[in-house]
């Protein structure tokens, strides 16, 4: 299941994000690669975007179970998500108003029916659940 969160980032610690995420696609890999065995993330991509209102973080999360990822990274004791909090925190300002115009899995998760009348509820707008930095939800 993918999970994505658009946040707001403050421009001043934009280059902390930076230097963050490259810290974890580099010497800290391995501790990070330990807490997505934890949470049961597959795969995550994080974008950062310029905009005339000040930039935006597109955190895109591929996950076994959401409900999981955020329970195991809020519980963690791994010492690079205490980290990742820390910068998280420092550098969001909220949730960045969006819409969601497609979400379709190439599967629908368990035990959803596929009938004609049937739609994922993932499937409309704002109903994707929360992802890193959001007001309710981590990775």
């Amino acid at each position: 299941m993918l999970r994505v969160s658009v946040s707001k980032v403050r421009p001043e610690q934009v280059d902390r994000l930076r230097a963050w995420f490259a810290e974890l696609s580099g010497p800290r890999r391995g501790e990070l690669l330990a807490t997505f065995a934890d949470e049961g993330v597959r795969h995550e991509t994080v974008l950062l975007v310029p905009t005339s209102d000040g930039p935006l973080m597109v955190y895109v999360m591929e996950e076994e179970d959401p409900a999981r990822s955020i329970a195991a990274f809020r519980d963690s004791a791994h010492p690079v998500d205490a980290d990742h909090r820390a910068v998280l925190s420092a550098a969001f300002m909220g949730v960045a108003e969006h819409e969601v115009l497609l979400d379709v899995p190439a599967e629908p998760p368990a035990g959803l029916s596929t009938g004609p009348s049937a739609e994922p509820s993932a499937a409309r707008p704002g109903s994707l659940p929360p992802a890193a930095g959001t007001a309710t939800g981590t990775p």
